[in-house]
């Protein structure tokens, strides 16, 4: 049985990190030595350019890995950061769900093409802001969900219509799938309101939360203009440590899934 852990990183509701965790998640565990993959499954392509895929670098995308006959390994691009590859997007990608609705198994295309994937290595799927095909396809795919969670007023709600996803895609394909955890996001703890969401979060959902909570931090949002993680654009940078705190609390939580009891 292939040793790699595939989670899709998730959350219907845009603007919440999500990308963002995808990666500077990434960055932290390739430099800490893990092989990782980084499957960009948003059609806008942020995590792609985010980690300095130029277009004309994306021969093949994840559209091709989904439509077409390419394997896993055609479509991996290698980033400038060591052990960290990705599979890149590109609008055509945005067509998918009309594309693929008639597809035999239109929501298993992922989970069949992760089925190639290098021994050990950890697999992060960027999902987008919706939970149409493509998102069910991450979650069919993974052995679990990851959900960045913004310190706003309304992130408790979203956060439970991705829960009944979730508990959807258990019996409808992949009874196997957990929570990985909840990451709160863009915290600024001068605000009540970040304070409160946190603790409501913790109260509700318990050690689903990682004890790391990722700031509002200017160099944390500069750094994609820059095609960089943050961890490369200013590794010192508040926000930097936070995504190096948080890389070492997912890796505990890491394991085969079907290593486990």
């Amino acid at each position: 049985m292939a040793q790699y852990s595939i989670v899709a990183i998730a959350n219907q509701k845009g603007g919440v990190g999500k990308t963002t965790t995808a990666i500077n998640l990434g960055a932290a565990l390739a430099m800490d030595g893990r092989r990782t993959i980084l499957i960009d499954l948003d059609p806008q392509g942020n995590a792609s350019t985010g980690l300095g895929i130029d277009i004309g670098q994306r021969h093949h995308t994840v559209y091709d890995l989904l439509a077409g006959p390419e394997t896993l390994s055609e479509c991996i691009v290698p980033t400038r950061i060591p052990n960290l590859s990705i599979v890149p997007a590109t609008s055509d990608l945005s067509s998918a769900d009309v594309d693929l609705a008639q597809a035999k198994d239109r929501t298993q295309l992922l989970r069949r093409k992760l089925g190639d994937a290098p021994e050990g290595a950890v697999i992060l799927i960027d999902c987008p802001p919706a939970l149409g095909l493509l998102t069910v396809n991450a979650m069919i795919a993974a052995d679990a969900v990851l959900v960045p969670l913004q310190a706003e007023f309304y992130a408790l709600e979203g956060l439970s219509q991705l829960l009944t996803t979730v508990r959807h895609v258990r019996q409808s394909g992949n009874p196997d799938l957990r929570i990985n955890g909840v990451l709160l996001t863009m915290s600024d703890y001068r605000n009540n309101l970040s304070q409160q969401v946190e603790a409501d979060a913790r109260a509700t959902l318990g050690d689903l939360v990682f004890p790391t909570v990722i700031p509002r931090n200017v160099r944390v949002s500069e750094a994609p203009s820059f095609a960089q993680p943050v961890l490369l654009y200013d590794p010192s940078s508040k926000g930097s440590l936070a995504y190096r705190k948080f890389a070492a609390e997912f890796a505990v939580r890491l394991k085969p899934a079907k290593e486990e009891a």
